[in-house]
């Protein structure tokens, strides 16, 4: 059967609705920014750009890197926009937007995150490079699919006892990032990583500014979760979200966090524009290895 024409949304030029790509557009290896000034930041390393397309907060070059086609799309801010942007690059690879049909033979796209992350572990300092090999949302997307059997249930269950959880919000999740990505990524460079994906910046993350949250000593409570040893070690704001889709829908993701603040010494890193360009400049080399 045919998708319907209020579920599959395609421009008036035949292009995938939010992002206003065509399937040809896309390289098999994305990279995903949050900040749509940050694509450029990437795409100027590439030997040539084939595509440069800008819709909404979704910008997206691809071109080519040492030989390698690469595309770099920014999502903006949150897993709300992380749905949409993995929904729709998924139907462009897997969905036949003429026929408006599921393909038959499936494609795997490796889907890179490079951001931006706080530490709240005082033994990951500002400026490393951390992979996420787990990620625990506190956003809810996962909650509104069907399929939770890759879910890490023991973890987030243990989480919400320990930290007396909220009924009120979102209940946690946890998520595995692709092995083949983390290994191809992992570095002496590197320090491993299970962040935390929240749903805002401010009182999500229990910053306080004028507004007041129920829970002041909430981000204690996560630097203290301990799960056989497993402990969180960084906030952010998509990586659950990537996690999730891209297990839902057979693709492999991983996410390399730049570490700006760390939450408890108070520091900021003051050549964050320098150690960015460094992150992208390892992850590109890393790709092409």
């Amino acid at each position: 059967m045919s998708l319907k024409a209020s579920e599959l949304i395609l421009n008036a030029d035949g292009s995938i609705y939010h992002l206003g790509l065509f399937p040809e557009d896309l390289g098999d290896t994305i990279i995903t920014v949050g900040d749509p000034g940050r694509v450029s930041t990437v795409s100027k390393y590439f030997d040539k750009i084939e595509v440069e397309q800008h819709k909404r907060e979704f910008t997206t070059h691809t071109g080519t890197y040492k030989g390698k086609r690469i595309t770099v799309m920014s999502t903006g801010m949150g897993t709300d926009n992380i749905d949409i942007a993995l929904t729709e690059l998924d139907a462009l690879v897997n969905i036949d937007l003429k026929e408006k049909k599921i393909k038959k033979e499936l494609s795997s796209l490796d889907i890179i995150r490079i951001g931006t992350t706080g530490s709240i572990r005082k033994d990951i300092p500002i400026n490393s490079f951390l992979v996420s090999e787990l990620a625990i949302g506190f956003d809810g997307l996962l909650h509104y699919y069907k399929d939770d059997s890759f879910l890490k249930t023991d973890i987030s269950e243990a989480f919400i006892e320990q930290t007396d959880w909220s009924p009120k919000k979102a209940t946690p999740y946890v998520v595995e990032a692709s092995e083949k990505l983390i290994n191809k990524l992992s570095s002496s460079s590197t320090v491993k990583g299970f962040t935390g994906t929240n749903v805002g910046f401010y009182g999500p993350q229990a910053r306080i500014l004028r507004n007041a949250v129920p829970d002041p000593g909430m981000n204690d409570k996560i630097r203290d979760f301990d799960y056989k040893g497993l402990r969180i070690t960084n906030l952010e704001m998509e990586t659950s979200g990537i996690y999730g889709m891209s297990k839902l829908m057979g693709h492999n993701a991983v996410s390399m966090n730049l570490v700006l603040a760390n939450r408890e010494t108070g520091e900021f890193s003051e050549n964050a524009g320098e150690m960015m360009d460094k992150l992208i400049k390892y992850c590109l080399d890393r790709i092409v290895s």
